[in-house]
């Protein structure tokens, strides 16, 4: 390997390390500043620990599962029986 190709990949790697812990200011007025601070937005519709987002999956759980639950368990037909008990017909849904 050349030392021109090591050269670029020590500065990127380096301009890599550099961008993870730049805060913003070259010269930060606390210790703390070197560490730039996360921004996590939480309320947002796709995020895990969004209400809505929760009530949104649960309602379409929901949905799903009794769909599935009312074709297969759905009302079947039911015999008509005489007073005699003889079956004269059959009423469906």
């Amino acid at each position: 390997m050349d030392s021109g190709r090591t050269a670029i990949i020590a500065l990127a790697f380096l301009g890599a390390i550099f961008s993870l812990f730049w805060s913003g200011a070259f010269i930060p007025e606390r210790a703390a500043d070197l560490i730039s601070q996360a921004e996590a937005r939480i309320g947002r519709p796709a995020t895990p620990v969004s209400y809505a987002g929760v009530a949104r999956r649960t309602t379409r759980r929901a949905v799903y599962a009794g769909a599935a639950a009312a074709t297969y368990y759905g009302p079947a037909c039911v015999e008509i029986r005489d007073a005699y008990g003889n079956v004269v017909g059959y009423r469906c849904p």
